[in-house]
C-alpha cells in the first residue's frame, strides 16, 4: 500500500510538476488525487524532500527541486513569479555590462574556457542540451568578471530560467526556430562576444552581448532573429 502511494505520488509530481523549480499543486490538490489524508502525504512529501526531489515553505508552497542555495527563501519566490520579458529585461540591462566587465578582467585561461562553452553550444542537439550550453557560457562570462555581486546577480538569473515559464516559452521558441538556428546564428554570435572579450575590448563587449541578446529576445517574441 505504502509502496503504491509512493510509486503514484512521484508519477503525479513527474506530470504536475516535471521541471526543477516548478511550484506544486496545493497539498489538498494532491492528497485529493492519491485518495489520501494529508496527514499521510505530508509524511510521504517529507521523504521526498530529504532525497531532495523537492523544497517545501509554510505559506509559500512546495517546490520541484533542491532549495536554491544562492537564494533566500522570499528572492526564490520573486523569481518563480517572473515572466519571460521581465527576465529577458533584466537580462538586456545587466548581461552587456558584465561582460563588458569580463573584458577588462580575462585572462588567457579565462578566454579558453570560453571557446570550450561556445564549442558545447555548437555540439547541443536538443533543446535542454542548447539551454544548458547557454546558461554556462553565460555564467562563464560573469565569474570572468570576478566580482561576487555580479555572479550572485547573473546565478539568480539563471535560477528565472529554470523556472517552467522560461522553459515553456524557450521550447516554443526552439520548436518555432529549430536547434539550428542555435547552434549557428547564437553560437556565432557568442564567438563575437568571445573575440571582443579576448581583445579586451569592453565596449565591443558590451555591444556584442547587447545583440546577442536582443535576438533572443526577437525570438522569443515570436519576431525571429
Amino acid at each position: 500500500m505504502h509502496d503504491d502511494l509512493s510509486a503514484r505520488l512521484r508519477h503525479l509530481l513527474a506530470g504536475m510538476a516535471p521541471d526543477h523549480g516548478d511550484r506544486l499543486p496545493p497539498e489538498r490538490e494532491l492528497a485529493r488525487q492519491l485518495g489520501c489524508s494529508r496527514e499521510t502525504l505530508r509524511k510521504w512529501l517529507a521523504v521526498l524532500e530529504r532525497e531532495g526531489e523537492i523544497w517545501r515553505h509554510v505559506g509559500q508552497g512546495t517546490f520541484r527541486g533542491t532549495r536554491p542555495p544562492h537564494l533566500p527563501v522570499r528572492d526564490a519566490i520573486l523569481v518563480d513569479g517572473a515572466t519571460p520579458p521581465d527576465v529577458m529585461r533584466a537580462r538586456l540591462l545587466l548581461e552587456p555590462k558584465v561582460a563588458a566587465e569580463a573584458a577588462r578582467r580575462a585572462a588567457a585561461p579565462d578566454i579558453a574556457l570560453l571557446r570550450d562553452r561556445v564549442a558545447a553550444g555548437r555540439a547541443a542537439r536538443d533543446r535542454a542540451a542548447c539551454e544548458q550550453a547557454d546558461d554556462r557560457f553565460h555564467q562563464a562570462i560573469a565569474g570572468i568578471a570576478r566580482n561576487p555581486i555580479l555572479i550572485g546577480f547573473l546565478s539568480y538569473l539563471s535560477g528565472a530560467r529554470r523556472r517552467a515559464a522560461w522553459q515553456r516559452e524557450w521550447d516554443r521558441t526552439y520548436r518555432r526556430i529549430g536547434a539550428d538556428e542555435f547552434r549557428t546564428i547564437h553560437s556565432a554570435q557568442h564567438d563575437c562576444i568571445v573575440d571582443a572579450i579576448a581583445a579586451g575590448d569592453a565596449s565591443g563587449a558590451e555591444i556584442a552581448m547587447a545583440t546577442h541578446l536582443e535576438t533572443i529576445d526577437k525570438a522569443m517574441s515570436g519576431g525571429g532573429a
